[in-house]
């Protein structure tokens, strides 16, 4: 494990369509009556929210920048306080959305009600790339996760990146659609101008890709393949139940998922995000960073409904999350 002597970078998550995460349970979900349901659990959710919850877990430096408005915008940032997560609120207009998860007792299914956020006038988000640009530092970590608010311009991601040139921060990019789509067919054409991670849950690669990717390698030569074409510095992309996939200019890595039975899959790849951006912020190996990252995946979804996992369960199953360089 190579380590760091000086004190380790910042992570600095931005979470422009947060959400207030409601859980609960229902003895059976059917239709035409009304669901007699258990005490809901509250979290605060979205991408970024959750990498920072689970970095700050791990004893990273984090500090959670997330677009909030209204009485439940005022309802997350007491969730957040109640986890002693050092925020920053960028005021927004209208009110912050609410998600709702219930699990069927009957079958154990799991259904995921996932409300529109607010719109974000062009001021917010200037007012979000000013917050950023105050306080990032050079070499912090900038995490973007999560969906963009309703309406956003896909060039969202890549505005902010912009707006911190000057500061030589290492972007992290966990989006999806438009947004994701936009940053695979506009590479920037400087290796500084690029994100230092962009991540591709496996529908999304495909989608990517323009064709299946149903072996290990597939995924393997189409991440190397983005790396190539200055999508970002290094790709990693998920493969469900079997593990993750790194590519970078020294070559790509596998992690297999540990062997654990899963109860619910939310905050999956938010975890992910969290152990693995958290690893390389300690100095260690991008490889290194891939199997923590999977260890965490493999914890969170042992979890139920919207809770993020615990460290102590990473750190026993990262052994079991095996890494192998792949050879193309």
């Amino acid at each position: 494990m190579t380590m760091t002597p000086d004190t380790p970078p910042a992570i600095l998550t931005v979470t422009l369509n947060p959400a207030l995460d409601l859980s609960t349970l229902t003895p059976e979900v059917a239709p035409g009556r009304k669901l007699r349901c258990s005490a809901p659990r509250l979290d605060p959710g979205g991408g970024g929210i959750n990498v920072s919850r689970l970095v700050s877990r791990l004893g990273g430096d984090t500090t959670a920048f997330v677009a909030l408005g209204g009485g439940v915008g005022m309802r997350l940032v007491s969730a957040l306080q109640a986890e002693h997560i050092s925020t920053r609120i960028i005021p927004i207009a209208h009110e912050t959305r609410t998600s709702l998860s219930v699990t069927d007792g009957a079958t154990g299914a799991q259904y995921r009600f996932m409300l529109p956020g607010p719109e974000l006038s062009a001021a917010e988000y200037e007012a979000a790339a000013t917050a950023l640009a105050e306080e990032a530092a050079t070499g912090d970590f900038v995490v973007i996760s999560g969906s963009l608010p309703t309406g956003a311009a896909p060039d969202v991601p890549a505005r902010l990146l912009s707006a911190l040139a000057g500061k030589r921060v290492r972007l992290v990019i966990d989006t999806s659609g438009a947004a994701l789509d936009y940053l695979v067919t506009h590479p920037a054409p400087e290796p500084s101008a690029r994100p230092e991670i962009l991540r591709f849950d496996h529908h999304e690669a495909e989608e990517a890709a323009g064709r299946p990717l149903p072996e290990r390698l597939d995924t393997a030569r189409f991440a190397a393949e983005l790396v190539a074409r200055g999508a970002a510095r290094r790709i990693v992309v998920g493969r469900q139940s079997e593990g993750n996939i790194l590519a970078d200019a020294d070559g790509v890595w596998f992690a297999r998922a540990a062997p654990v039975k899963a109860v619910s899959t939310i905050g999956a790849g938010d975890s992910f995000l969290a152990a693995l951006t958290w690893s390389m912020a300690r100095g260690e190996t991008a490889a290194e960073a891939l199997q923590w990252g999977t260890a965490a995946a493999s914890a969170a979804v042992t979890t139920p409904g919207t809770q993020i996992c615990d460290p102590d369960t990473v750190i026993a199953l990262r052994p079991e999350c095996r890494l192998e360089q792949i050879a193309l």
